[in-house]
């Protein structure tokens, strides 16, 4: 039976599998489902949901005025320029 799911499956994504590797496959995810159905027995009443193992938190600095290079100056180290911009090699046609 779920040999035919992931036959299925497979067919609904457009992917060809040889036998070989829908045995592996199916054997995976016989793996995958037997491992679930232990997790569904398990009492999670009182425990909190979580998307991270850890805590985390974000550093933050306090933001403070600096003085930005100069246009003249970013563009001393340019390779090329044009009318004030850094002129770069076409990409995209």
């Amino acid at each position: 039976m779920i040999k035919d799911e992931v036959r299925r499956i497979a067919d609904l994504a457009r992917i060809h599998l040889e036998e070989k590797e829908l045995e592996h496959l199916t054997k995976n995810l016989d793996s995958i489902l037997h491992y679930v159905t232990k997790l569904q027995k398990l009492d999670v009443a009182q425990t909190p949901p979580t998307s991270h193992v850890l805590p985390i938190n974000n550093v933050f600095r306090q933001d403070s005025v600096k003085p930005s290079l100069a246009q003249e100056e970013a563009l001393s180290f340019a390779p090329a320029k044009h009318k004030g911009a850094f002129k770069v090699p076409q990409v995209i046609e």
